[in-house]
């Protein structure tokens, strides 16, 4: 597995079992395999947005690759733990009727249970025995991060994205003060599961470096497209 750049370009690929930390950078592959190779307590801040094991599908038929099984949990919680500085902090969405298997995988890896965020929504984006208006994430801690001086509120309203880039898109808005709270300028956010790259964006946005890894190779190209766009010039997107 190497990391290489879009272009025809090879002077970049690094063959040798050990490679620089890879910053900016949108990477497509395995998310565990990718974290494997970077450096144990290189990443500052972890945000993301996994599947939340519910086997989804959209109107349009869009589905979340790895969202009918459970084999990836416990691997890519145990390297997220790893790769993440101690004294830090992950926040993580997840399914809320799956919440066993998330806290247990979370648990399993390491992290302590520090907070818990609800994303309030204007509207239902589906509706069985109660109308679903909210998302969910917990705020997770490897060691004993110090307390902030000024904690944020636990309800954060999250405007529609219109998920016209990914199935499950996240809102940029909803994500800047989980990364303004948990992280300094220059720090090194990472998202795993990066989807359509909004927490990347809001990285950039508030002046830290990002990190972001998709299997699906359509959304990384998303993802990848959302960080040009934003930017007004084309990133340094790679493979894994």
């Amino acid at each position: 597995m190497e990391y290489q750049s879009n272009n025809n370009d090879n002077s970049n690929r690094v063959s040798s079992p050990k490679r620089s930390l890879p910053v900016n950078r949108v990477l497509h592959g395995d998310c565990i395999e990718v974290m494997r190779q970077l450096p144990a307590g290189s990443i500052d801040f972890i945000l993301t947005d996994p599947p939340y094991l519910v086997n989804y599908l959209d109107r349009s038929g869009r589905t979340i690759q790895n969202d009918n099984n459970t084999d990836w949990l416990k691997p890519a919680f145990k390297e997220a733990y790893r790769v993440l500085r101690p004294n830090s902090f992950m926040v993580t969405f997840y399914g809320w009727n799956k919440v066993d298997r998330f806290m247990d995988a979370w648990r399993n890896a390491g992290f302590y249970v520090v907070g818990h965020l609800v994303f309030r929504k204007r509207y239902a984006s589906k509706t069985r025995f109660l109308r679903y208006e909210h998302e969910q994430a917990y705020l997770l801690a490897k060691g004993r991060p110090a307390l902030p001086e000024n904690p944020i509120a636990d309800v954060i309203d999250m405007p529609y994205s219109g998920n016209k880039i990914h199935p499950t898109q996240k809102p940029v808005e909803a994500l800047l003060p989980l990364i303004e709270a948990f992280s300094k300028e220059g720090s090194l956010v990472l998202d795993p599961f990066c989807g359509s790259g909004s927490a990347l964006v809001a990285a950039r946005q508030l002046s830290r470096r990002y990190l972001g890894i998709e299997l699906d190779l359509g959304h990384h190209a998303a993802a990848s497209r959302q960080l040009a766009a934003t930017h007004g010039r084309g990133i340094a997107a790679v493979a894994a």
